[in-house]
């Protein structure tokens, strides 16, 4: 099959992603980082209730083209996702975890109970007042860790964006039924993380093929310095005290945690938990001798306070996510409706994929995942079935040609 975009980097085709995939050679891609349909007719889009992502065969396809040890990052809907996860399993993957991706934007669509009842008895509802929704403008700067003091204050300005009626019940049934719905609002998506299985171990994986192992010290939250001790032995266990060699290296931030937040959820985190101090890279030792993971210690000590102090909210310990308005694509009136933030993306790409690796997108929309590998530095596979996206991805394709070096920097700083 012919591609509909070629060059050093990139490789895009037009087309039904299975067809493609049956004709991509095999281990041939270091890594599957997908935003699959969640399969609930979003929007009325057909693309959305195809049954696709739940096809055993077409994630058979994707363990092809794969090198062994090579991971699967797949977005789902927290309605689907099983069945998502359920397809990727049954199709030879080892399932290692799911990332949740929380966010603050999510609209509940709940039906009102009672508002259903008095409809349905034909009662008109009284008018009682009038609810104000609102667009903000958020503050920046103040203290309070990962979010930059958006916690302390997050709302500089309101500006009234839609007004709707409050009613009240009309008959008895309906004010029985009152504050009753049928959805919670969603503030999260599932993200399965799946691995192909290895030839050997995961070293002997590492250096025949460069897959099998995260890219930990490249996803770490933060950018602060931290001293992570490395070690290499442990002394004879005694009654006073316990020894272990060790060296240490600097590394940025804290470990990479299968959560991540966006602003919103972040800020709302930090108000809730507040500012409090802690450390990075803090060994924890078990009460007695049984567990030791730090340096010379007395055997009646439970911790070793061994880091580098800080302070902030709890969303410090997650990766914030943001995504400005200027990075969805619009071409002649024509946008994705499901658009994932591209420093997202990006931090994914980076977590599983190595130097100047080939990631695969069978699902490329408005190609996201296109543009946050090409920032990344790396080579990209891109499948899709509709047209309509084509231009969207061409605007990204343009988008990352027409970068300065100094614009593909991707700083991991929540607080930046």
């Amino acid at each position: 099959m012919d591609a509909w975009h070629q060059d050093a980097r990139a490789t895009i085709y037009h087309g039904d992603c299975l067809e493609v995939l049956r004709e991509l050679p095999d281990a041939s891609v270091d890594a599957v980082v997908t935003d699959p349909p969640y399969e609930l007719g979003f929007m009325g889009k057909g693309w959305d209730a195809s049954g696709i992502a739940y096809r055993v065969d077409l994630w058979a396809e994707a363990l092809r083209v794969l090198k062994p040890g090579g991971h699967l990052l797949a977005f789902g809907g927290t309605r689907t996702w099983h069945r998502l996860a359920c397809a990727i399993e049954d199709a030879g993957f080892e399932v290692r975890d799911s990332i949740a991706w929380m966010y603050g934007s999510g609209f509940p669509k709940s039906l009102d109970v009672s508002k259903a009842i008095d409809k349905a008895a034909g009662a008109e509802r009284p008018v009682v007042g009038e609810r104000k929704l609102f667009g903000t403008a958020r503050i920046v700067g103040g203290q309070g860790g990962a979010t930059s003091g958006r916690a302390e204050e997050m709302y500089a300005t309101h500006e009234i964006r839609e007004t709707l009626e409050i009613t009240a019940p009309a008959t008895d049934a309906a004010r029985e039924w009152s504050g009753w719905g049928t959805a919670l609002k969603p503030a999260h998506e599932p993200i399965v993380v799946a691995r192909k299985p290895l030839t050997g171990t995961v070293a002997a994986n590492v250096l025949e093929h460069g897959t099998g192992a995260l890219n930990i010290d490249g996803c770490r939250i933060g950018t602060e310095a931290v001293k992570v001790n490395t070690y290499d032995g442990r002394g004879p266990f005694g009654d006073s005290q316990v020894g272990v060699a060790y060296a240490s290296k600097q590394v940025a931030g804290r470990w990479p945690a299968n959560v991540v937040l966006d602003e919103d959820q972040a800020a709302e985190l930090d108000q809730q938990s507040g500012t409090f101090k802690g450390r990075v890279g803090m060994t924890q030792h078990g009460s007695g001798t049984n567990r030791v993971y730090g340096t010379f210690i007395r055997s009646e000590l439970s911790t070793v306070q061994d880091g580098t102090p800080d302070s902030g909210g709890a969303s410090r310990f997650f990766y914030v996510a943001k995504a400005p308005a200027r990075e969805r694509p619009k071409v002649d009136g024509t946008a994705h409706p499901t658009v994932k933030p591209l420093t997202l993306m990006r931090w994914l790409c980076r977590l599983v994929t190595p130097p100047d690796g080939v990631i695969l997108e069978p699902f490329a929309g408005s190609g996201t995942t296109i543009e946050a590998a090409l920032m990344e530095g790396f080579r990209v596979v891109g499948i899709e079935r509709e047209a309509d996206y084509l231009p969207l991805i061409q605007a990204r394709l343009d988008r990352v040609a027409a970068m300065e070096p100094e614009d593909e920097q991707l700083t991991l700083d929540a607080s930046a």
